[in-house]
């Protein structure tokens, strides 16, 4: 099983109170990783597409497109208090579950890629993305190509720690 790291910046107005990054503003860094590894964007000016660097990144995100995404769950557990830093934090994303119409997508929040001995993960997550047909909203069976290109990237989900029970 394969793993994306996907490098992305924090900004200052990420932190809070505290000095370290917000709880929601961690819902946004899942989102940027969660963007840059599974949907397809314009070439850069450099003529270079994410594609090159994300084989998973196979959705339309484009106007016109035929299938969106709806996020139908997340789950963050947060492991340590995550500063500001001015080199790119790594979100090491791969799929828990590679379902009919959905997908887990799992992400580790580290500071460094996961091969570096010193590797430090802050957080661990879990979203839901259900595929839907952009007209109706009515759930989209996920496609041959989509499934082909995700398939090497499916292991085994985290398992979040429950309370209270």
């Amino acid at each position: 099983m394969a793993r994306l790291e996907v490098p992305v910046q924090l900004r200052w107005s990420d932190l809070d109170a505290y000095q370290h990054v917000n709880n929601a503003e961690m819902l946004r860094l899942l989102e940027e990783a969660r963007i840059s590894a599974f949907w397809s964007h314009p070439a850069g000016p450099d003529g270079q597409r994410p594609e090159a660097l994300y084989p998973t990144a196979v959705l339309d995100a484009g106007p016109g497109a035929v299938v969106s995404t709806l996020i139908a769950r997340q789950e963050i557990e947060y492991l340590k208090p995550l500063g500001y830093r001015r080199t790119p934090i790594v979100v090491e994303t791969w799929l828990g579950h590679l379902g009919g119409a959905s997908l887990d997508v799992c992400y580790e929040v580290r500071d460094e890629p996961s091969s570096s001995p010193t590797s430090t993960v802050y957080a661990r997550a879990t979203t839901t993305i259900v595929l839907v047909d952009a007209t109706s909203g009515d759930p989209v069976r996920i496609g041959a190509a989509e499934r082909d290109a995700w398939q090497p990237y499916v292991g085994e989900p985290i398992q979040h720690r429950r309370r209270g029970r």
